[in-house]
């Protein structure tokens, strides 16, 4: 539970709760500078999902919780008694701040869920509990996905990962670098090559600054350079996160993942997917009904605010891409892990009857 002052932050304080306003490291400056931004308002903290201040479902999940909160701080001292119809405005301008990110809307519906069972006096108390709830649930969530991802790793191997599924993602230790943490205990990692992830360098400014942090080897290398990297027959596993699974086990992850997943297959290595339940989207049939974030095409444009492209180029810029689940060699979630995933696989996880192996 995240209470303290906020000092320099760590790879652990994506989203930090402290004197009544919401803290979030601003991951747009990172490595560069490590700073706190302060939030107050409901819509502020939208905004800052949506200019990716904070980035990582379920980071992102974290800290639309936390805007609840403030939102219903707001919402009663404006409206009094009235309070559950004027915080509508805000749940709805969190909601908007990302469309693929499905921890977003659960930490919402969750959130909702409560404020149906509140009566009329002041509901930041109550909020604020379980907002604190839910980031301290993902940080737990976050170590069991870590030590059950680490047990399908045999012996000391070099493994691949994509974007930024680590503790800055999350609300602590992380997803796909929680595996590579829990790995590292373990004496099962030699190395991990980190992706530098076009166009926002996730992998380049946070994936390499956390595991520098933490003291475990890490390489940077080009998104194109995996192939030859591959060929050299010292990785075992790719390992990245997601932030939305459909029903079928189908991946929603940041844009280069499909076809990273396709690069190992070709060279027999196995994919594992970590994240937390909450980010499992049973509504949704397959990956094809999943929506992908476009973001503005300067992104891949330009780089560090230098143009990159001659004017009047056109760009594409998905954010995320889909891979299917026949490419998916595990999932690894809190509840257990899902071994080449199917709809009833996933529907036994998510019902609670599968065993954690």
């Amino acid at each position: 539970m995240n209470t303290t002052k906020p000092t320099i932050p760590t790879p652990d304080d994506a989203a930090l709760w402290y004197e009544d306003r919401l803290y979030l490291v601003d991951q747009r400056v990172l490595p560069d500078r490590a700073e706190f931004l302060s939030y107050q308002q409901a819509p502020e903290v939208a905004d800052a999902i949506r200019a990716m201040v904070v980035r990582g479902a379920p980071a992102i999940g974290v800290t639309a919780a936390y805007g609840v909160v403030l939102a219903g701080r707001a919402a009663h001292a404006t409206a009094g008694a009235s309070w559950k119809t004027a915080i509508e405005a805000d749940l709805e301008r969190l909601a908007a701040s990302r469309p693929t990110a499905v921890n977003l809307f659960w930490a919402i519906r969750r959130m909702r869920a409560l404020i149906e069972r509140l009566d009329t006096t002041d509901p930041t108390p109550a909020l604020l509990r379980e907002a604190l709830a839910i980031h301290e649930e993902d940080r737990a969530a976050n170590r069991r996905i870590g030590d059950l991802g680490a047990e399908l790793i045999e012996g000391p191997t070099d493994i691949v990962t994509h974007c930024n599924a680590g503790a800055i993602a999350t609300g602590g230790y992380g997803t796909a670098l929680g595996v590579v943490r829990s790995a590292f205990a373990a004496g099962k990692l030699g190395r991990v090559y980190a992706d530098e992830t076009r166009p926002w360098m996730q992998g380049a400014r946070l994936t390499a600054w956390e595991l520098m942090h933490d003291g475990i080897p890490v390489t940077l290398q080009a998104d194109g350079a995996a192939a030859s990297l591959m060929a050299g027959g010292s990785v075992g596993w790719v390992i990245v996160g997601s932030d939305r699974i459909a029903a079928n086990g189908d991946v929603a992850n940041k844009i280069g993942t499909y076809g990273l997943a396709i690069l190992a297959r070709y060279h027999g290595i196995k994919v594992m997917v970590a994240a937390p339940t909450s980010t499992v989207d049973m509504d949704v049939a397959s990956g094809a009904d999943i929506p992908i974030e476009e973001r503005d095409p300067d992104e891949l444009l330009s780089c560090g605010g230098r143009r990159l492209a001659p004017v009047g180029c056109m760009a594409r810029n998905p954010v995320f891409d889909v891979t299917p689940a026949a490419l998916v060699d595990a999932i690894v979630t809190e509840r257990g892990v899902v071994l080449n995933p199917t709809t009833e696989k996933m529907r036994a996880l998510m019902d609670g009857a599968m065993a954690a192996r």
